[in-house]
Parts: structure tokens; C-alpha cells; sequence
């Protein structure tokens, strides 16, 4: 038994017995930290240019909204109600109960009456791309105590809210912390914005 601990010992302090203990504690650490609290994601397609392009990678936050709700002006990253399979990356623009009047590209917020301007808001969305592609109809959607509208930054292409409808909370995976590649655009929670109202 004393020969098999030793030896057992010496393999330990051998490269292949410090490779193997480096491999348990990286599966240690890393499979729960991947599970639990953060997630590669590859963003696909033109529907946030100019704030993330094709072949972006990020790293999701997936804590934030077990402690909070997602607030306005954050890019979050869900799945859409038309193909629950995927991930989409977006803008959230409307909050439950709220009421969304799209004109053109002006977007207005109406929080409870809207037939007054009291409670209505238009948003300011320096972060958008406008450009004459696909013109969409003018809508207004209102919103369940559960609901959330997103929309892409690159207006004109995206296929968000205006196409699949509302995404509900539980349908949110979390809000990129940070983006690795490519290096030059390297930062934590980018794309976000803060809410003015």
C-alpha cells in the first residue's frame, strides 16, 4: 500500500501528473463558471452593425438578470419566440406594460396613458444605423406584464420584434460583459447604453 501511495506520489510530481491535475481543476473551474455564470456567443449577420459585426466574439453575462430586470438601452442576447433553437443579439427598447409607437424611424415610449404627452417619451438612439433598406410600416404594439420589444441597431435588416413580436423574460440568456475579438474592439459591456428616463 506505502509503495502504491509513493507511487502514486511520483506521478503526481511527473509532467503528465501535473498536466492531468491542471486539466481537473480547469474542468473544475470552468465547466461550472460556462454553465452557470458566463457563455461564449459568435454574433452572426448585419442586424447590430455599427455596434457589433459578423464574427464578433463575446463572453455573456448570464447573472446579471437572476438578480435584476433587464433595463432599457442593453443589448441582451435570447431566443427568438419563431425559433426557440437559436440565439439573437439585440437592443431592448420596450419594458412590460409599456406601449411602442414606431413612425418611421422615431421611436416613441408611452408608460401608461398615452393619450397624453405627460407620459410619452421619444428615445434618443445614437447607436442606430439608418439606411434606405427595407422601409417598414409604421405600428403600434403594446406590451404584456411579461413582455419585452427588441430591436436591432441596423434597423433596416434586422429581423426583431416588429417581425417575431415581443420576447418574454424567460426567453433571455443574459447581456454581453465583454467583447474579445477582434482585439482592436476589445471592452466590458459593450453596445451598452444608459437610460435617460
Amino acid at each position: 500500500m506505502n509503495e502504491e501511495m509513493s507511487g502514486f506520489k511520483r506521478f503526481l510530481k511527473s509532467f503528465w501528473g501535473e498536466v492531468l491535475q491542471i486539466v481537473i481543476l480547469a474542468v473544475i473551474i470552468v465547466v461550472p463558471f460556462r454553465a452557470y455564470i458566463a457563455q461564449p456567443f459568435i454574433v452572426s449577420g448585419p442586424s447590430m452593425d455599427d455596434t457589433f459585426a459578423d464574427g464578433q466574439y463575446l463572453i455573456v453575462d448570464e447573472l446579471t438578470y437572476e438578480r435584476r430586470t433587464p433595463h432599457r438601452g442593453e443589448v441582451v442576447i435570447f431566443h427568438p419566440p419563431n425559433k426557440p433553437s437559436v440565439y439573437y443579439i439585440k437592443r431592448l427598447i420596450g419594458l412590460p406594460g409599456e406601449t411602442i409607437q414606431i413612425k418611421g424611424d422615431k421611436i416613441t415610449i408611452c408608460q401608461t396613458d398615452c393619450a397624453t404627452d405627460k407620459d410619452k417619451f421619444t428615445l434618443e438612439e445614437p447607436y442606430v444605423k439608418i439606411n434606405e433598406l427595407l422601409p417598414r410600416p409604421d405600428e403600434t404594439i403594446t406590451l404584456k406584464t411579461d413582455e419585452y420589444f427588441v430591436m436591432g441597431d441596423n434597423r433596416s435588416v434586422s429581423q426583431d420584434s416588429r417581425i417575431f413580436g415581443p420576447v418574454k423574460r424567460s426567453a433571455f440568456l443574459g447581456r454581453p460583459f465583454l467583447r474579445l475579438l477582434p482585439l482592436s474592439k476589445l471592452g466590458v459591456f459593450p453596445g451598452q447604453v444608459i437610460e435617460e428616463k
